[in-house]
């Protein structure tokens, strides 16, 4: 299948063939999806799911990975959301009497708020839970399960999972749009939108900037998310530091390789400092650690300070996805570099953009792939190893197509 397939998911071997295995195009960029239309139909012959996708309006129907927005889609998204900001009164109750499904399986602040926060911003109502100990889940309920149930009584479901493809799983059995809220270590696409807005208003650009991510970028989904959305823009290079044992994952390297685009590693944060634009730190994760003494050995590598930030360029942008944990001193927040907080704030505003649309998309029949196959992937956290019932899916690159492992 081609880099530029408008598909999101197509039979392995070619248009109409049935091989009972599923792949879709891991790309981002102007060409993946159709263009903004009404006139767009696919051939008849083609035998496709139309997960992602809604073929006659050429609309997102789903965000799994940061790789389903396109240029295009980011442009719309951020010109709705400086709207937002700037004429809220034009949006109160422009989604009266829709309902977001909020399923968190994992912790979280800044992401379960900012969803509801910019649902009620809409006039959209709320429901769901922030612990699945209290749910059915804890009887043995299956995922699909849960999102059909969620579904019956939701316009839009966010799901947040410590499983890896989880969301891209539930796209699969949901009537009605899925917004991926970060599952485990692979994916954060509305924080990655955040974090775009963020760059778009302070630098005025998106193109020729030199990024530094530092932290644990092994299990930093907002790293992983960020690398794919920025490398969509002109002139973007990036420098990795981390410790050598939380390095960025080979798929990850392996997607900036394929397309041109220069990166270098390094374990020293402050002789990467007088080089970079914007500094994006994470927390080293100790909920992605089995080894809790591996955690403490890590835990406090890179703390950035005033002292530090001298040798940083003026304009430089700190940014961070939050929380923190030691890694930047509360002496950085009243430096006029530290956007951190802006970014919590954006993160509400390009929410409220993006459910203005999906609150509003009709439900559909899903049709979940069929196949007297297994998926089988070797990432023990990915959803498949969750859920045994999942059919097999292949990204075009051969990897998982669920965690992309």
């Amino acid at each position: 299948m081609s880099r530029a397939s408008p598909f999101p998911f197509v039979r392995e071997g070619g248009f109409g063939e049935n091989f009972g295995v599923f792949c879709f195009p891991r790309v981002w960029d102007k060409t993946s999806f159709p263009a903004q239309n009404t006139s767009c139909t696919p051939p008849a012959s083609c035998d496709i799911i139309c997960q992602n996708v809604e073929w006659r309006a050429g609309r997102l129907r789903n965000l799994v990975s940061v790789e389903d927005i396109t240029i295009e889609r980011w442009d719309a998204l951020y010109s709705r959301c400086c709207d937002m900001i700037a004429n809220p009164g034009e949006y109160v109750d422009s989604c009266r009497g829709k309902v977001l499904a909020s399923l968190f399986y994992e912790p979280s602040t800044r992401t379960n708020f900012s969803f509801q926060a910019a649902a009620m911003r809409l006039g959209a109502g709320t429901f769901g839970f922030s612990d699945s100990s209290t749910t059915s889940i804890s009887k043995g309920e299956s995922l699909a399960d849960t999102i059909r149930v969620a579904a019956s009584y939701a316009d839009t479901v966010v799901i947040r999972s410590k499983v890896e493809g989880a969301a891209r799983a539930a796209s699969l059995y949901s009537p009605v749009p899925v917004i991926n809220a970060g599952d485990g270590g692979h994916m954060h696409p509305t924080q990655t939108l955040a974090d775009l807005t963020t760059i778009a208003q302070r630098r005025g650009r998106i193109e020729n900037l030199r990024v530094g991510i530092c932290g644990d970028l092994k299990y930093g989904r907002t790293a992983h998310s960020l690398i794919i959305a920025l490398a969509a823009f002109p002139g973007i290079t990036f420098r990795f530091i981390s410790p050598r044992d939380l390095r960025m994952p080979d798929y990850s390297l392996d997607f900036l390789r394929t397309r041109g685009i220069e990166y270098e590693e390094s374990t020293l944060l402050d002789e990467s400092m007088p080089e970079l634009d914007i500094l994006y730190m994470t927390r080293i994760q100790e909920e992605r650690f089995e080894d809790k003494d591996e955690f403490d050995r890590l835990h406090g590598t890179y703390v950035l300070t005033k002292n530090l930030l001298e040798r940083a360029s003026g304009d430089m942008l700190i940014m961070h996805p939050l929380p923190r944990d030691g890694e930047i001193l509360p002496e950085v927040d009243s430096d006029n570099r530290a956007v951190y907080f802006d970014q919590v704030r954006n993160g509400m505003f390009i929410r409220m953009a993006l459910l203005f649309d999906f609150l509003q998309l009709p439900r559909i029949t899903p049709s979940p792939p069929e196949s007297d196959k297994r998926a089988i992937c070797r990432n023990p956290v990915c959803v498949t190893n969750k859920e045994p019932y999942l059919p097999p899916l292949n990204a075009a690159d051969g990897g998982c197509g669920y965690c992309d492992k």
